[in-house]
């Protein structure tokens, strides 16, 4: 049996609130275990990538396995640096100047989206008093990203920087690094046949650089993935290109893939054409990527339409017409007040909740499977819907 079913069909989805995203920790720390046998292998330093999973309450356990966090902005940084010991990082496509002052007093890598934005920061980060390592994201303009949503390199992206937008070498004096980031729920084959295109792209410029970081997108923890080929890929660059350069790896749904659920209960049952199983929890406000992609998650226990007994449609209980899950069968009906599990809701979905329709936030708590204890981490009410606006 799947070990990742097999491990949350055991859970007691009556301990929790719901909704609640249920994370079990040892399926957390599994993952870091892979993680860190990578760098361990090839010397590269693997950071958690905060806009996939940030359940800070996780981060001590983390920071034994990964180098450190690399955010998206300021207040990601600030919760990096807050919480896990090790390496800050920080990218974003364009840095706003009040930002820039509170990030070079605790960033430890910059990651710039321009030679202009490099040029604009020069001077702050050289005067701010700390050591920074800064560099430049580029665009390999390649990618094999099937959603174009979801891919850096489509024509038109505003993420990283084309060879042909360098017009001066000279500007990039003082970066120390260059930062890809071009892949998306994807194998090491991929990011092989990525490399080649980033090397001949910008070859003339990684012999000056002291680091590269080949971003995220990485699903080295998923079952299918073949860690060996991407321990081969690294190190055959690093032979390339220098023992001493340093690679960065910056996961993040690879940290959390396939370490939770999202508890949700029935709270009705309508039929309009079909039976439709209104739940307490909503696709637009709690996993939008069922939308934006879109996909249909799993439930525990259900299967396609069709392939048990009695079909439903899962929907949320916002005012969107469209906040709907996807249609399932269950081999018994289901009743108003019967808690269900959706799978592998630990990355993404948590970190994008919003209170749209003032619909609560699902609550974040943790199994610790060496206790037994079901550790209810933070649940939300009106004051979180109430402070967020004015």
């Amino acid at each position: 049996m799947d070990n990742f079913i097999d491990a949350v069909s055991k859970l007691d989805l009556e301990r929790v609130p719901s909704p609640c995203h249920l994370l079990h920790r040892d399926l957390l720390e599994h993952n870091c275990r892979i993680l860190r046998s990578v760098a361990e292998r090839t010397g590269a330093h693997i950071l958690l990538a905060l806009k996939g999973f940030a359940q800070f309450s996780e981060f001590e356990m983390l920071s034994h396995h990964l180098a450190g966090t690399t955010a998206s902005g300021l207040h990601e940084l600030m919760l990096g640096n807050d919480y896990f010991p090790g390496e800050h990082h920080v990218y974003s496509p364009a840095f706003p100047p009040a930002d820039m002052e509170q990030i070079v007093k605790i960033a430890d890598h910059i990651s710039f989206n321009s030679p202009a934005q490099w040029l604009r920061y020069k001077k702050t980060v050289q005067n701010c008093g700390r050591k920074i390592s800064c560099g430049l994201r580029v665009n390999p303009e390649y990618a094999e990203v099937e959603h174009d949503i979801y891919n850096p390199c489509v024509k038109g992206s505003r993420l990283g920087t084309p060879r042909g937008e360098i017009k001066n070498i000279s500007d990039l004096d003082g970066l120390e690094g260059l930062h890809m980031h071009t892949m998306c729920e994807q194998g090491a084959d991929v990011l092989a046949r990525t490399i080649v295109h980033f090397e001949k792209k910008f070859g003339d410029l990684i012999p000056q650089m002291k680091w590269i970081n080949f971003g995220g997108g990485h699903w080295i923890t998923h079952p299918t993935y073949d860690v060996n080929l991407l321990c081969e890929t690294l190190l055959a660059f690093r032979k390339r290109w220098g023992e001493k350069i340093q690679i960065y790896l910056e996961p993040g749904e690879a940290v959390a893939i396939r370490t939770g659920i999202l508890v949700a209960t029935v709270l009705d049952i309508v039929h309009n054409g079909m039976d439709i199983a209104v739940l307490d929890t909503s696709a637009a406000a709690h996993m939008p990527d069922t939308l934006e992609m879109p996909y249909r998650p799993d439930v525990l226990g259900a299967g396609t339409p069709g392939e048990f007994a009695h079909d439903y449609r899962l929907a949320g209980g916002t005012c969107l017409a469209g906040d709907v899950i996807g249609d399932y069968s269950f081999s018994q009906p289901l009743v108003p007040g019967q808690r269900i599990a959706l799978l592998d809701m630990s990355h993404y979905t948590m970190v994008k909740n919003t209170t749209f329709n003032g619909i609560i936030r699902p609550a974040i708590a943790t199994f610790v499977p060496e206790s037994g204890e079901y550790r209810l981490i933070k649940k939300f009410g009106y004051e979180d819907f109430r402070d967020r606006l004015s």
